[in-house]
């Protein structure tokens, strides 16, 4: 399974990196050479497509095409500058020279390193002016920092890191020298990638097993669950359901009369399938078949842990009283989706051995407490009443005073004061929770 690393930088930049991949049998390095950073949003919209991983040369393209959202979080990454970097730099102005040089110019290099590298081989007789930043600056700022300190006769050398900068310094008769990163550096960030590149690759390979399952009103007459009206219904659900595994390449199975399974792959799904997309499906079923259903979705790494995570999203689906799409993956952690909010996830696994013999004895289930940790996250609150665990639980006040003392058994919450509720009756006590 090999990883194809899209490589960003100017050609001499390019080439240095190229030498590293050149026998890793399970990288495969395409270049693409720029002559300005700006460049890099062109190259990545036309390419993203065939590479799995990007390398940039340095920290100006990559945080480039981070700021303008070209390259979503994950999908990149660059060899950092350190000091030793710096310093083979710095040898290499001094012997080309041919004298011995005391002031020098520095641009992007963090200013701690650069402390780091006077102390570790005694530069301390050596004065720099350093312009550290993150992120992406214009070239024309460098330049003109490193201008007007050599114009003004406060420097003997201008050290850069940004080729563009390098090429015009040199333009103007500046004596300029191009920090490059350690080739220990450029390994480094070569086995992050293609070790993040194979996670990836292994997780859209991940078996997905997508369930529809049918809600009847418990009102309906036993009969019309088998008149002519219904079956036809369920023949249009059929029928939607069927457009969208052939959409997913998925192996669509009806089990029963009223639960399907499409069994399919985590990479397949992700193409087709977002938080909008569901409830889009959900609302298509209910046009075209006139019927009610819960949807889930379960991950995992053979087709039994697949199909058990989807039976127990659907039993975790079973137990709210809204429209929710419930997504359990290989770890068993959960993830609502409602329509119009946020997506919240929680792990019912979290409290570890310890903690299984507290809740035995309590009236409340790990999964709970850990959706209320995942949801006080949410709302960025860490001090709740009754009225919040109701609200957020969709569950009566009285339940949210029940949920509270139990946790206050438990030592995961405890009383911090109290509020008035606004009516009559005994004012609210306020819980900061301890677990958050």
């Amino acid at each position: 399974m090999k990883i194809r690393l899209g490589i960003v930088g100017p050609h001499d930049s390019l080439d240095h990196i190229m030498l590293f991949g050149k026998d890793d049998k399970d990288i495969e390095m395409i270049p693409f050479p720029y002559e300005q950073t700006e460049d890099t949003i062109r190259i990545i919209k036309e390419n993203d497509h065939i590479v799995d991983q990007w390398l940039f040369s340095g920290q100006a393209p990559y945080h480039y095409a981070r700021t303008h959202g070209v390259l979503p979080e994950g999908k990149g990454s660059y060899p950092p500058l350190h000091g030793s970097s710096f310093f083979a730099t710095l040898l290499e102005s001094i012997v080309a020279e041919g004298k011995i040089l005391r002031r020098f110019s520095i641009d992007t290099i963090a200013e701690s390193e650069i402390a780091a590298s006077k102390e570790l081989y005694s530069l301390q007789a050596l004065q720099f002016f350093s312009y550290p930043y993150t992120g992406y600056l214009p070239s024309e700022r460098l330049i003109a920092f490193h201008q007007d300190l050599y114009d003004k006769g406060e420097i003997d050398v201008a050290i850069t890191c940004l080729k563009s900068v390098y090429n015009q310094l040199k333009a103007l008769g500046i004596p300029c020298y191009r920090v490059k990163p350690s080739n220990i550096s450029i390994q480094i960030v070569l086995n992050l990638l293609k070790e993040r590149g194979l996670s990836v690759k292994y997780q859209k390979s991940q078996l997905a097993v997508f369930g529809v399952e049918m809600i009847h009103d418990t009102k309906t007459k036993a009969n019309d669950h088998f008149s002519y009206r219904e079956k036809h219904r369920k023949l249009e659900l059929t029928r939607v359901l069927l457009d969208f595994a052939e959409d997913i390449k998925g192996s669509f199975v009806q089990i029963g009369d009223d639960l399907f399974f499409i069994y399919t792959t985590r990479g397949e799904l992700s193409l087709h399938l977002n938080e909008k997309g569901i409830h889009s499906l959900i609302e298509r079923i209910k046009i075209q078949s006139e019927l009610a259903v819960r949807v889930a979705l379960g991950y995992g790494l053979t087709v039994l842990d697949a199909e058990q995570n989807l039976r127990f999203a659907f039993q975790y689906a079973r137990r709210q009283s809204e429209e929710i799409f419930v997504i359990v993956n290989e770890d068993r952690e959960v993830t609502e989706q409602k329509p119009n909010e946020g997506a919240i996830t929680f792990s019912p696994r979290k409290w570890g051995e310890g903690w299984e013999e507290r809740f035995k004895d309590a009236s409340i289930s790990p999964a709970v407490v850990s959706k209320i940790e995942a949801l006080a996250n949410h709302y960025k609150k860490i001090f709740v009443t009754s009225t919040d665990i109701a609200t957020w639980l969709k569950s009566s006040e009285r339940n949210g005073r029940r949920v509270l003392a139990e946790l206050e058994k438990l030592g995961l919450v405890a009383i911090t004061g109290e509020e008035q509720s606004g009516h009559r009756g005994r004012p609210r006590k306020i819980y900061k929770l301890l677990f958050i």
